[in-house]
């Protein structure tokens, strides 16, 4: 698959994620990459089930609620790291 308009995506994110993280310690960076792992699954699921709905009955709604339902366990998943990253770096939840 291409990248959307000749981006780099994944090498965006990785800058993205070392200037997010750089200069902190272990527990603050934890904490600052459970929270944007849980903020993104959220968003990935509210875009696959808002996507799937639209497109329920077309050929590509399967993958759409495939998405949705994966991206729905990564939320949960993502909420426990993001709790015990908190309590790692002495943050509210």
């Amino acid at each position: 698959m291409s990248e959307p308009q000749g981006r780099e995506v994944q090498a965006e994110m990785d800058r993205f994620l070392k200037a997010s993280t750089d200069g902190l310690a272990a527990e603050e960076a934890a904490y600052v990459l459970a929270v944007l792992l849980n903020r993104g699954a959220a968003e990935l699921t509210r875009l696959a089930r808002a996507v799937a709905a639209e497109r329920k009955g077309n050929p590509d709604w399967g993958r759409w609620a495939a998405l949705h339902n994966t991206a729905r366990a990564l939320v949960l998943q993502a909420s426990t790291a993001r709790d015990v990253a908190a309590q790692l770096a002495g943050r509210p939840r």
